[in-house]
């Protein structure tokens, strides 16, 4: 049944929520634009929102009549309601919680103030283990002198249950209005800021009531910003003489302006040398390079923020700057993203600011690779105007140009050629790989690799080369002298060995260098794996003789003869599997279509060696302009037969061998 006590909640309740209810009015461009900024100024969401449009806008005709929306806007009651309830339980809990997340224990505590001719109760109730409040000390403090009446029984459950906060009128006593307490506003010069400042009442006189501040704020005209915890905790323990603040404007507060986030490091010098593993520092790994690949996220535009709009305590408006929007500082091989806001690279390479423009270079300059530089690791082309010294390497995706020389380093081009303008001085450590092609002057004492040709001016001497195509030596001095020369197609030189013998020169054409590298491995390892059989084979007999003997055998020898057994049968899975490698191999290196030749316009020496496919040919006697060529299971001795004009023509863009 309804009764007129439950009515009064409701609309007790109802007006506390109209009461706190805020609002904004707004004038912006589009009905969305006003509900944002509104939102803003409310401090929630555009869905939370209920508006009345008090002048709808009108978008004109061709930037003509154009007219904002104006609208007033309020937080949904519902919603302000749940969200107090939420911050009054988040209040409750962090205040009656200690620092290790348990409840604090916490006295009881009562307050007795006399506001008109009432006499008023309020009672907090204990926390915890604290000592709830005693009903004979209430009663002494309320039975004052000029006490005229009490409600026992109303204090008696008052203290029992608490107020709820709320001051409980449990009696009366002997008003002296003339002596009642006394205050006024005092409002800021800004207008942001509310005071009250009161003076204490004589004896009879009435204290100063949450409601009586109220409606004082109200006749002052002051509609925003009233804080009824302030004006609580003040009639809760009175504050005489002294301003004390009871409502507070909303500043307004300035949007953030726009700003890039970069994914790379923009200063360089923040940029750390490489450690080992050990945590030493590697000096050689000087990590300046900031490799990005193409489609890389390498920057994002934060978008600049809405000022949220402030009122004044008479609710006047005071507006807030938006934050300032930016240009997005896009340079060289960089494209946005669909979102307009993130920069992607467009190419491979090395992401940089130059002039204050994110830019991805493909092509990256050296003077020179040395301890400056330390070593290089680029996703794009390398270009080195001097020398790469002994010790560094050059790691490129693209090509590696160098102009100088190449010292006892490791260069290595994934998927480019090389090209070693005054040529490489390996010293039995150097070591070049190029994916496509290689040109260089000369190679000494190197290893040396490429996925098609290799080029060289003048000579190699005591290196292992190895072309997936063709080895072209071409030069007044073109000659091999030393080493192991492996190329699938051929190879063309003027002189091979030399007159006084020293180091064995080994020619090799007809297969595949990488099958037939893989298959000598195969092999080697084959044999290595056989002897370490024979030996445990034996350990084993010897093991199980002994056992045989004396039945059992010590813990840590029986252990040892199944190690021996695991290992044994390792070892033949092992073998079985690169004897199925082996095979294969040899079947495709039998299958190959390419014969193979290899051409000599001047002088091959006695004791070079020539192996066409699987069939050696070892040179007793100084030959000229031959070429060696494959025939019916023989190498054959013919005319000498020049390389192609492509082939002596062949050179890197922009790069000339002549």
């Amino acid at each position: 049944m309804i009764t007129l006590d439950t009515i009064r909640t409701e609309m007790e309740q109802l007006l506390e929520v109209e009461q706190n209810l805020r609002f904004v009015e707004v004038r912006a461009d589009s009905l969305e634009e006003a509900l944002a900024d509104a939102a803003a100024q409310l401090e929630t969401r555009p869905i939370l929102l209920e508006y009345e449009v008090l002048e709808q806008g009108f978008n004109g005709f061709a930037g003509l009549m154009k007219r904002p929306w104006f609208i007033r806007a309020y937080q949904n009651a519902a919603s302000l309601q749940k969200a107090a309830k939420k911050k009054r339980g988040k209040d409750i809990l962090a205040d009656d919680l200690e620092d290790g997340g348990k409840p604090k224990d916490v006295n009881g505590t009562f307050y007795v103030r006399y506001f008109g001719s009432q006499i008023n109760l309020k009672v907090v109730p204990p926390i915890g283990k604290g000592v709830p409040v005693n009903f004979e000390d209430v009663m002494l403090r309320l039975k004052r002198s000029d006490t005229l009446s009490l409600e026992e029984n109303i204090v008696k459950k008052t203290v029992e249950q608490g107020s709820e906060g709320e001051y409980i009128p449990v009696g009366l006593y002997s008003h002296n209005q003339a002596g009642d307490a006394s205050f006024y506003v005092d409002i800021s010069g800004d207008e942001m800021k509310g005071y009250i400042v009161a003076s204490a009442p004589a004896t009879g006189g009435a204290e100063i009531s949450a409601d009586r501040i109220l409606r004082m704020l109200d006749s002052q005209r002051i509609v925003a910003g009233i804080n009824k915890e302030y004006i609580e905790a003040f009639v809760d323990n009175p504050v005489y003489g002294t301003p004390y603040l009871v409502a507070e404007g909303l500043v307004p507060v300035d949007g953030r302006d726009a700003y890039i986030a970069y994914n790379f490091e923009t200063d360089r010098s923040k940029l750390r040398i490489k450690e080992t593993e050990s945590g030493q520092v590697d000096f050689k790994e000087l990590n300046l390079i900031q490799n990005v690949i193409e489609g890389q996220p390498l920057a994002q535009k934060i978008p600049a923020e809405r000022g949220k709009g402030g009122k004044t305590l008479f609710g006047r408006y005071l507006e807030a700057k938006n934050g300032k929007d930016i240009h997005i500082p896009m340079g060289k091989n960089v494209t946005l993203d669909t979102d307009g806001r993130t920069v992607l690279a467009a190419v491979n390479g090395q992401v940089l600011l130059v002039n204050d423009k994110i830019t991805v270079e493909p092509v990256m300059e050296l003077d020179g690779v040395n301890i400056k530089t330390g070593n290089i690791t680029f996703l794009g082309t390398v270009i080195i105007k001097g020398n790469v010294e002994d010790g560094f390497d050059v790691h490129a995706s693209g090509n590696i140009e160098v102009h100088g020389s190449v010292g006892s380093s490791h260069l290595e081009a994934d998927n480019g050629d090389i090209v070693v303008s005054q040529g490489i001085m390996g010293k039995d450590k150097g070591i070049v790989k190029a994916g496509k092609s290689l040109w260089a002057k000369f190679i000494q004492n190197a290893a040396v690799e490429s996925g098609e040709y290799i080029i060289v001016h003048d000579g190699i001497i005591n290196s292992t080369v190895t072309a997936n195509k063709k080895v072209i030596v071409q030069g007044k001095r073109a000659s091999i002298i030393g080493g192991h020369i492996f190329a699938t197609e051929e190879i063309y030189a003027k002189n091979i060995g030399n007159s006084t013998g020293g180091s064995e020169t080994i020619l090799e054409v007809g297969f595949d260098p990488k099958a037939k590298k893989r298959h000598d491995e195969l092999i080697a390892l084959q044999e290595k794996l056989a002897k370490e059989l024979d030996e445990i084979e034996l350990n084993i007999q010897t093991l199980q003789n002994q056992k045989k003997v004396r039945k059992t055998l010590p813990h840590d020898k029986e252990e040892s003869l199944n190690s021996f057994i695991a290992r044994q049968s390792d070892i033949q899975a092992e073998t079985d599997e690169m004897t199925v490698e082996i095979q294969e191999l040899q079947a495709y290196l039998r299958e190959l279509k390419v014969v193979g030749k290899i051409s000599v316009s001047g002088m091959v020496y006695a004791g070079v060696k020539i192996f066409i496919r699987d069939v050696k040919e070892e040179v007793r006697n100084e030959t000229k302009a031959v070429t060696f060529f494959y025939e019916n299971g023989f190498v054959r001795y013919g005319k000498y037969e020049p390389p192609s004009e492509e082939d002596t023509k062949r050179s890197p863009d922009g790069y000339s061998t002549n």
